[in-house]
């Protein structure tokens, strides 16, 4: 007889079904649900509000390095996309195309596409093609560059295997569109931007990142080179969380942005991209939740403390509410990071105790808070931590004192477990067959939970890659920042190797 597993608030745990736990994860916080729309999801609000944090940090990170925002039509031309090759040949199987204007009723009582277009239009997968046009009618002069501009946008890649914001055919996020007039210019912002990734990543999500540089079999179709981070989920599989796209001068001269320098002399721009997208909740899920549900760092999270009144008879109710009522007030007053105010969220449903608890538990918030009658006749409260599990009782000066204290606790603790969980699951590999072990799945029941992070030599050559893809499901998630490289030898070929790479499985 198989022994039962522990009794959990998401079933399967983690070590049972791993892709059905990060499913029924997302589930229980109600961040997301599937859309009658084939592939494409329905943002709920506890999870939209999550976007909107980061949202604002990120905002908030582009302005203060310069760039603006802006907005371009989701529709771009067919005749745009074919001006650069690669990048077309890059995006063409995931593109929805518009070929009608408008739709007819028919005989049939249905209704038909009616009024074909001149020329079809591609709803956006990236906005490279589209933007670029526009800007070769901006940039007339050296005077007009840097152009820095940053959208905020939806896109859609039609994808055949979806799920929950890992991979949707419509998804939220924003793409940085720049042009510069030299190319050290270019390669500084697209370093640039790449770091304030790592930094949104780490300083708010809580998340580790490698930084690096992907090989030219995963680089971004017409881009010169492509920056990445990198994150490891629970389940040792790599997660991009985010690029940063040097582009040289491919799009600019497919777009014809050229403008005179400051010798009277005609130059194409050198252009960059960058994006990020709510790929990143999916992330938060997977960095940090556990079988009980999803854990959200405090510096993101919808509500960081969340307070539930304890009401066991009708006459409690008025003082135990106007207690909840004043403390929440009193909290909702304390800046935190960024010197925003703590948001916190009062629960006042008609729900037993339990169910109550249990509903702030899936969903992640940071700290609950409990205040009863007896919590009443001591001046206290009862608080419980998500992240640990901790509960305590102290006064509720004591509690109002040092919540940002814990929350700070909560938001280093949960970056410190996730990085010695990378460390643990990364290990520095010199031989074909250690390679092979250490991608090979050992546990037949969970076959996906294995490996990690390889540290190795690697000649580089595009065809060896794709072939550790077919058969491992392998590549080469970025070749690592390296103030000093190490050279050595390719652990496949035999040949020399600049440095080692980090190789990996990814969503």
């Amino acid at each position: 007889m198989a022994k039962a597993s522990k009794r959990t608030a998401i079933q399967p745990t983690r070590e049972e079904n791993y892709p059905e736990w990060y499913q029924q994860v997302v589930k229980a916080a109600e961040l997301a649900e599937n859309s009658p729309v084939r592939g494409c999801m329905v943002i709920k609000p506890w999870g939209y509000t999550l976007w909107e944090n980061m949202q604002r940090v990120l905002d908030r990170m582009f302005k203060e390095t310069g760039h603006t925002n802006a907005y371009f039509p989701l529709f771009i031309p067919k005749s745009y996309l074919e001006k650069e090759a690669q990048h077309v040949e890059g995006f063409a199987k995931e593109c929805a195309v518009v070929t009608h204007s408008r739709l007819e009723m028919g005989k049939d009582g249905k209704l038909h596409p009616a009024s074909p277009l001149e020329e079809p239009l591609i709803v956006r997968p990236t906005s490279e093609t589209i933007i670029g046009e526009m800007y070769a009618k901006w940039v007339q002069s050296y005077r007009d560059l840097p152009i820095l501009i940053n959208q905020w946008a939806n896109v859609v890649r039609w994808e055949m295997r979806t799920r929950l914001f890992l991979r949707t055919a419509e998804f939220l996020w924003q793409e940085g569109h720049t042009a510069h007039a030299t190319e050290k210019e270019a390669w500084e912002e697209t370093r640039q931007m790449l770091d304030v990734y790592a930094k949104f990543a780490e300083e708010y999500m809580a998340m580790p990142v490698l930084r690096g540089e992907k090989t030219e079999g995963e680089r971004f179709p017409g881009a010169v080179s492509t920056l990445c981070i990198e994150a490891m989920m629970q389940d040792r599989k790599a997660l991009q969380a985010g690029t940063s796209h040097f582009l040289g001068q491919n799009f600019a001269k497919a777009s014809d942005i050229k403008f005179l320098d400051d010798t009277g002399n005609t130059q194409f721009a050198w252009t960059t991209s960058w994006g990020v997208s709510t790929r990143l909740i999916g992330g938060l899920v997977m960095t940090h939740s556990d079988d009980d549900g999803m854990i959200i760092p405090p510096r993101l999270a919808p509500a960081q403390v969340v307070i539930l009144p304890v009401i066991p008879k009708d006459e409690h109710r008025g003082p135990v509410m106007e207690a909840c009522e004043s403390l929440k007030k009193e909290l909702s007053a304390i800046t935190w990071v960024d010197g925003q105010r703590l948001d916190i969220h009062l629960d006042a449903r008609d729900l037993r105790g339990g169910e109550k608890m249990w509903h702030w538990v899936k969903k992640g918030a940071p700290i609950r808070v409990e205040i009863g009658p007896r919590d009443l006749e001591k001046g206290g409260v009862f608080y419980a931590r998500r992240d640990t599990g901790e509960k305590a009782g102290c006064s509720r000066e004591e509690f109002v004192g040092k919540v940002t204290t814990i929350l700070d606790e909560i938001q280093d603790g949960l970056l410190k477990r996730a990085l010695d969980f990378r460390e643990a699951n990364s290990k520095v590999i010199d031989s074909v067959d250690d390679f092979r072990a250490f991608f090979t799945p050992q546990n037949e029941k969970q076959p996906e939970i294995h490996g990690g992070f390889a540290y190795s030599h690697f000649c580089g050559d595009p065809a060896l890659e794709d072939q550790l893809q077919k058969e491992l499901k392998v590549t080469v998630r970025c070749i690592p920042y390296a103030d000093e490289a190490e050279p050595g030898t390719c652990i496949f070929t035999g040949k020399p190797s600049k440095q080692r790479v980090v190789f990996g499985k990814s969503y």
